[in-house]
C-alpha cells in the first residue's frame, strides 16, 4: 500500500518527499525536476511503541512502516499527453491514496508555474486534469456495457447507470469520490476500474514558518473549498520541516519545534494521516528480543494478521493470545495482565483492533 504525492511543479513536493523519507530527492527549482518516481518507506511515529519499549526494554524496536511516492509535477493538459503527462498519470494510477500539496505561502525567489499564488486554481487544474483522465476511462467501460444492456442484461444494465452518473459528474467538474453513489455499487462497478479521483485524497498545505502553527488565509480557502469531498486538510512548513530534519540530535529537534510552538513536526501528523488514508492500522508484539508495530489493513481477522509476520503463521493459525494496550499500559508487563485475568484466547473469527498485543500459536 503506498501513498504518491502529487502536485503543480514547484510547490515543495520533492522537498516534503526528503523530510519524510530522508532519502535526498532532487529539488531545484524549476519544474519536473523529479522524473522518475521517487519511494520512500517511511516510519509511522507512533507513542505507543515508545511506551512498550520502556516497559519492556527489548535488543530492539522495530516501527511501522507506509511507502511514500514523489511523482512528478503534473501541468494543464498532461491529460493530453503535456508535460509529464502520461508517465504522471500512470504513476498516479498505481498508488492508493494520493497527497496533493498545495502552495500556501508567498515568496518572489520561487517561481509559480501560473505566475501567481492561488492554491484554489492549482487543485482544479490537477483535478481537471485526473477527471479528464478518468472520463476517458469511463467513456471506453461505457462502450462495452451499453451493447450488454441493450439486450436486457440487468447486471450491465444497473451498471451503465452507476457509469452515467459518474460521467456526469466528472463532466460537472467533481471528482469520483465525492459523487454520491451506493456503498454496494461503489466496489462493485467504480473499484475495479481503479479511477484515480475515486482514491482518496489529503490535502497538504505547504506553508511559511509563520503559519505553521495556525495556517493562514489559503489554508482556510483550501479547507472551505473541499468541505464536501470528505477529505482531510493539513498545513505545514515544508522549508522548515526541511530545516529540522537537518538538525543532528533529538535534543536540537526538540528546541526548534518549542521555539517554532509545535509539539512534534509537521511530517510526523502527515504520515500518521496517510497510514490512515489507507486504511491501515498497527498491532503490536513484544518480547524480549524486539518490540514491533505491524501493518495491517483495518478489519483484519487474527489469521491474517498472523500472515504478516509470516504465511506459515496464518496458514497454520491455532489462537492468538491478545492484550488491549492501554491494559498492557496499566499493568505495567504482560506477566502481571495474565495475573489480572486481562489477556483473553481470541480465535480464527477474532477483528484486530488497533493497538492489541499479540502473540500467536500455530502448528504447521
Amino acid at each position: 500500500m503506498k501513498a504518491g504525492i502529487v502536485g503543480l511543479p514547484n510547490v515543495g513536493k520533492s522537498t516534503l518527499f526528503n523530510c519524510l523519507s530522508n532519502a535526498k530527492a532532487q529539488s531545484a527549482n524549476f519544474p519536473f525536476c523529479t522524473i522518475e518516481p521517487n519511494i520512500g518507506v517511511v516510519n509511522v511515529p507512533d507513542a505507543r511503541l515508545q511506551k512498550l519499549e520502556e516497559l519492556v526494554n527489548p535488543e530492539r524496536v522495530l516501527p511501522a512502516t507506509v511507502e511514500i511516492v514523489d511523482i512528478a509535477g503534473l501541468v494543464k493538459g498532461a491529460s493530453k499527453g503535456e508535460g509529464l503527462g502520461n508517465q504522471f498519470l500512470g504513476n498516479i494510477r498505481e498508488t492508493d491514496a494520493i497527497l496533493h500539496v498545495l502552495r500556501c505561502f508567498d515568496n518572489d525567489n520561487i517561481i509559480h508555474v501560473d505566475g501567481s499564488v492561488d492554491p484554489i486554481r492549482d487543485k482544479e487544474t490537477i483535478d481537471m486534469e485526473l477527471q479528464l483522465k478518468d472520463l476517458e476511462t469511463v467513456d471506453k467501460k461505457l462502450e462495452k456495457v451499453k451493447r450488454a444492456a441493450k439486450t436486457g442484461n440487468k447486471e450491465a444494465q444497473k451498471e451503465e447507470a452507476v457509469l452515467l452518473a459518474i460521467k456526469k459528474g466528472l463532466e460537472a467538474g467533481i471528482s469520483i469520490r465525492a459523487i454520491e453513489i451506493t456503498k454496494e455499487d461503489r466496489k462493485e462497478f467504480v473499484h475495479p476500474l481503479q479511477f484515480i479521483t475515486d482514491k482518496p485524497v489529503m490535502y497538504v498545505c505547504n506553508v511559511d514558518e509563520e503559519s505553521a502553527v495556525n495556517g493562514n488565509a489559503y489554508v482556510d480557502k483550501v479547507k472551505a473549498n473541499v468541505a464536501n469531498e470528505n477529505a482531510e486538510v493539513i498545513f505545514l512548513a515544508v522549508g522548515t520541516e526541511a530545516d529540522i530534519t537537518e538538525l543532528e540530535t533529538y535534543e536540537e529537534r526538540k528546541m526548534f519545534l518549542e521555539d517554532l510552538g509545535l509539539t512534534e513536526p509537521g511530517s510526523g501528523k502527515l504520515i500518521r494521516g496517510a497510514y490512515k488514508l489507507l486504511n491501515l492500522e498497527t498491532y503490536f508484539t513484544a518480547g524480549v528480543k524486539e518490540v514491533r508495530a505491524w501493518t495491517i489493513p483495518v478489519g483484519a481477522t487474527a489469521p491474517q494478521a498472523a500472515g504478516v509476520i509470516h504465511t506459515d503463521f496464518e496458514k497454520g493459525f491455532i489462537r492468538a493470545e491478545v492484550i488491549a494496550y492501554n491494559d498492557y499500559v496499566s499493568f505495567g508487563s504482560e506477566t502481571k495482565v495474565k495475573e489480572a485475568g486481562k489477556m483473553r484466547v481470541e480465535g480464527k473469527e477474532y477483528i484486530v483492533k488497533d493497538g492489541d498485543v499479540m502473540h500467536f500459536r500455530f502448528n504447521v
